[in-house]
């Protein structure tokens, strides 16, 4: 057992103003925002903040043997900016797998067809030709009578296309009778005070940006196809075995897994209603998509469990599989332990939604109240996946930021969210998930700033500034401002934002408000500037008493400063301090360590510090 010792940290102070003061660099359309009163810089929505919604009513007709998405839409769309639109976009998701279309993703020659065959739309009423409608790629736009602020319009629309069998990305069939189908209908925008209209293709790689709507939802499918779907099924006895329904029900108020479909179920081919097609109907209201998914041969295992206490409201949590997939019978568990663990651990917000869906497919990608995740042999990967794509429901699903241009601000909250919850699944855990990628690249021609608009990533920046590296800065605030502060000001930016769309510099300025903390030092140097993340020993020098111990920075990143002292006796010590060592701006710190034993060694870094040359992290006294 190592005594107690006393530590002190004296900081060498670089020279010139406080970084605690310092302000970030603020583009003119932030700057824009700010002047028009619809953001401010306390970090939290302008007085004249606004955002546009609709309401959808969707009806489609899936054929699982011919793979024919064939649907209608009739959207009411509510204008709440203070500008006349003279035009609406669109978005055309499935135009992804058109031929000739410009993308990044790479897709099979034989998985492309014509994309979306728009049959009729109609628009305030008026009936639109092929010419009207002008297509880019994944973007429609029509010009229409100007649409005056406060007013709303509405647009009708028929639709068609083949999903794809191959080249799954994040959509398409799973196997010969089940099928994940997501961004099948036509779509208006988002029209927000940044940028206006969301003009940003769809090339497969970035993702998505959505307005809150609601949505009403009849998905036609054959006997014997169950569909689980974003929003609540609001006519389950109508489309299922009673014996089915009443599971359901029974699983909605059960803490224990409930069976819903068996394989003795399957094998009598009753789990449906014995009618030709069902027509399952969903509910969904303030949420950023909608999407379902279809099988005619998966289990499905349920529970619930309270998700708050004041109310006690209750979250159902589904896994729906492929019997062969052995990983996904615990998936359920895996699933329920994060539902549970983001209620009252972290980020200790009470879970929004009343079901989250696993459904064993090809892609490792989040929904609204869905996901689609394939099934694994490691055990301990398929926990961190079941968390990092559960976690996404916080980030971008109620908290609905711009995952095309910022995918960090959705991604570095999952990976974070996988590195701390997976071990509370399996104590043995230590998830590393792009640690050492970050380090190793840092300072390559890759790697860019976090604030880099995520088209423009390249190579291994793609990765690293989108997931890992903004992880490894909210883990660094949160260990810098302790647990409860720093839940009280991620509360305070949740509170702030749910259901709408905050930018960048609405997070930074919410977390210094609810912390009550300048942290724009840190947000800077993290999120702002470039480098390396390279720290080392310097020095070791015996003093009276103890040692001296010199840490240098040999970049502008903030990192703690983790050291394991073994002295000759055999006994290990840690030293931990977090980024505020950094704060004022110092390349140097210098740690007193008093003892009356001999040290042999000092070795510097930790699992979540990404150090780029650790050839200068150990120190071997002579």
């Amino acid at each position: 057992m190592v005594n107690k010792l006393s530590l002190s940290l004296l900081f060498l102070v670089w020279s010139g103003a406080l970084w605690a003061q310092e302000t970030l660099p603020v583009p003119v359309a932030i700057q824009n925002a700010y002047d028009k009163s619809t953001r401010s810089l306390s970090g939290k929505p302008g007085s004249k903040y606004w955002q546009n919604t609709a309401d959808y009513d969707l009806k489609v007709n899936f054929d699982p043997l011919t793979r024919l998405v064939k649907g209608t839409a009739d959207i009411v769309y509510v204008n709440n900016s203070p500008d006349s639109l003279k035009q609406i976009w669109f978005k055309l998701y499935p135009n992804l797998y058109k031929k000739g279309v410009e993308r990044k993703a790479k897709l099979a020659e034989a998985d492309l067809g014509e994309g979306v065959q728009i049959s009729s739309m109609r628009i305030g009423g008026i009936a639109l030709s092929k010419t009207d409608m002008i297509e880019q790629g994944t973007n429609m736009h029509v010009n229409v009578a100007a649409i005056a602020p406060g007013k709303s319009i509405k647009v009708s629309v028929s639709y068609s296309y083949v999903l794809n069998k191959g080249s799954h990305m994040r959509t398409g069939q799973v196997d010969e009778g089940s099928h994940f189908i997501a961004y099948f209908f036509p779509r208006i925008a988002v029209y927000d005070d940044i940028d206006g209209w969301n003009k940003y293709p769809y090339t497969g790689e970035e993702e998505f940006y959505n307005d809150f709507c609601n949505f009403k939802a009849e998905v036609v499918v054959p006997k014997n196809f169950v569909v689980w779907a974003t929003g609540d099924l609001t006519n389950a006895s109508s489309v299922l075995n009673p014996v089915i329904a009443e599971r359901i029900k029974k699983a909605e108020q059960s803490d224990s897994v409930v069976n819903v479909i068996t394989e003795e179920d399957l094998k009598a081919g009753n789990v449906t209603r014995d009618k030709a097609f069902n027509t399952w109907k969903f509910d969904a209201k303030n949420v950023t998509d909608f999407v379902f998914a279809t099988s005619d041969h998966y289990l499905w295992k349920s529970s619930s469990l309270v998700v708050d206490l004041k109310n006690s409201r209750r979250t159902r949590v589904d896994a729906a599989f492929n019997p062969s997939h052995k990983d996904y019978y615990e998936v359920i568990d895996f699933a329920r332990k994060t539902v549970k663990a983001m209620s009252y651990d972290f980020p200790k917000w009470p879970f929004p939604y009343s079901h989250e869906t696993i459904f064993d497919g090809l892609d490792q990608m989040e929904y609204p109240m869905m996901v689609n995740d394939n099934p694994l042999e490691n055990r301990e990967n398929a926990i961190t996946l079941t968390v990092h794509e559960i976690f996404h429901t916080m980030f971008p699903f109620y908290m609905g930021v711009n995952e095309t241009k910022y995918g960090w601000m959705d991604e570095g909250w999952a990976t974070i969210g996988e590195w701390l919850i997976s071990p509370m699944i399996e104590p043995s855990m230590v998830d590393e998930y792009g640690v050492a990628q970050t380090g190793a690249t840092s300072g390559s021609k890759d790697d860019t700033p976090v604030m880099t608009l995520t088209p423009d990533l390249k190579g291994s920046g793609s990765f690293t500034d989108s997931y890992p590296k903004p992880g490894l800065g909210y883990l660094y605030v949160k260990d810098y401002l302790g647990d409860e502060l720093f839940t009280k000001a991620l509360h305070h930016y949740i509170a702030s934002w749910n259901g709408k769309h905050p930018m960048p510099y609405d997070f930074f300025y919410s977390m210094n408000q609810g912390s009550g903390k300048n942290l724009n030092w840190f947000w800077k140097r993290w999120f702002f500037d470039d480098g390396v993340t390279d720290m080392g020993i310097a020095a070791v020098e015996p003093i009276d008493q103890g040692y001296r111990i010199q840490v240098i920075n040999k970049s502008v990143k903030p990192m703690p400063v983790d050291l394991t002292l073994l002295y000759e006796d055999g006994s290990t010590e840690k030293i931990h301090q977090s980024i505020g060592v950094w704060e004022k701006g110092n390349k140097e710190v210098t740690v007193e360590v008093k003892t009356s034993k001999k040290m042999k060694k000092a070795e510097l870094g930790s699992t979540y510090v990404p150090d780029k040359d650790r050839d200068d992290n150990i120190f071997v006294l002579k």
